[in-house]
Parts: structure tokens; C-alpha cells; sequence
């Protein structure tokens, strides 16, 4: 009877090791993508006193207006910081990250507090990325697509979101052409969410 027993526990041992093996590690977070700070381009924080948002939503919006090349960014982003407080009475620029031609990103508005805007859709819930341009006249910059792509992937993984939570002002509004058709045939061809995921995936 030792023979058939060890022979059965055997058996018993190889299929337990079969059943419980190891699943392959996730790939690696996106790096986090070089920020530039509201103090480093001479903005001023908001001063908000809300509750944190949950982020549920990555949507691209355009600047609308044509960017001249030589255009001070900082300059820029400090009119738009003053005209969004005095003007519109918003708490600050409408959107939390903005991405200039050359591909560096500038924190504005903070993530934990939702963004405006001028249309009918509730921005609440959702990292509002802009980048400076007119996308139904100019195209975006090899270099703004880039860090659009791993400025969105690094959120989407910090947030814990897929490709499905990835849009554009458009696409929850019909009052708009944002972010212009330039940018948005990036979006309906699939290639940046194809991009992001490739991020996400750690290639």
C-alpha cells in the first residue's frame, strides 16, 4: 500500500504547486512627469478650504486661443491666473495642469479642487489637462503630445483609472469644439489612449 499512496500524494503535491503558482509581478508605475510649480511661473495658490475631490475622469481641453511661438508661458499663465480670479470670479485657471508647446507641464489649478468652465458640463471628478493652442487651426507639438501622454498616464495610475475614463471637453458637451479637431483625431484614430496604455503597461 506505500507504493500507490506515495505515488497519489505525489500526484496531490504536483497539481497543489500547479494551482498556486505565482502570478508575474505588475509593470512599474509611470514615472511622474516634471512638474512645474504655481510659484516657479509667479502664480499665487488657491486657497481652498473643500474636501479633496475623488479624480474619476482625464479630460483634454485646448487653450482655443492661437499660440505664437516665443510666447513667455510664465507670463501667460500669470494673465490667465488674474483674469480667472478678477474676471470670471473663479477660484483660479479653470484647469489643474497646462502643457506648453515644448512639452513642459505647469501646475495651475490643485487636482483636489474641481475645475470651470464656460460650458454645460460638470467638471467635477476630473483632472482637467490643457493644452496652450488652437487645435481646429494649429496642431499640436510632437512634444505636447508626449507629455500629454505620460502626464495622463501617471494620473490614470495614481487614480486608479482605465483607458474608458479618458475624454475630452467635447465629448461631454456639445457647446464646443474643444479641444479642436487637431487634437482630438488623436482621440478617435485610438492612439493616445494606445500610447497611455502602453505607459501603463511599463513600454
Amino acid at each position: 500500500m506505500t507504493r500507490p499512496l506515495t505515488a497519489l500524494a505525489s500526484l496531490a503535491a504536483a497539481l497543489a504547486l500547479a494551482g498556486c503558482a505565482t502570478a508575474p509581478p505588475p509593470p512599474p508605475a509611470p514615472p511622474a512627469p516634471a512638474i512645474i510649480e504655481v510659484a516657479a511661473w509667479g502664480g499665487t495658490p488657491a486657497s481652498t478650504t473643500a474636501p479633496a475631490q475623488p479624480i474619476h475622469k482625464i479630460t483634454l481641453h485646448h487653450q482655443g486661443e492661437v499660440w505664437k511661438d516665443g510666447t513667455d508661458v510664465a507670463a501667460y499663465l500669470r494673465r490667465l491666473q488674474q483674469w480667472s480670479r478678477l474676471t470670471k470670479r473663479w477660484a483660479d485657471i479653470p484647469y489643474h495642469y497646462v502643457i506648453a508647446p515644448d512639452g513642459r507641464i505647469y501646475a495651475a489649478r490643485p487636482l483636489q479642487q474641481p475645475g470651470d468652465t464656460n460650458t454645460d458640463y460638470d467638471p467635477r471628478g476630473h483632472a482637467l489637462l490643457m493644452l496652450v493652442g488652437n487645435f481646429e487651426v494649429q496642431q499640436p507639438t510632437p512634444a505636447q503630445l508626449d507629455a500629454a501622454v505620460q502626464l495622463t498616464a501617471w494620473l490614470a495610475h495614481q487614480h486608479g483609472l482605465g483607458l474608458d475614463d479618458i475624454a475630452s471637453h467635447k465629448d461631454y458637451s456639445a457647446q464646443t469644439v474643444c479641444p479642436g479637431q487637431h487634437l482630438y483625431a488623436h482621440l478617435t484614430s485610438g492612439w493616445f489612449k494606445a500610447e497611455v496604455a502602453r505607459r501603463l503597461n511599463g513600454r
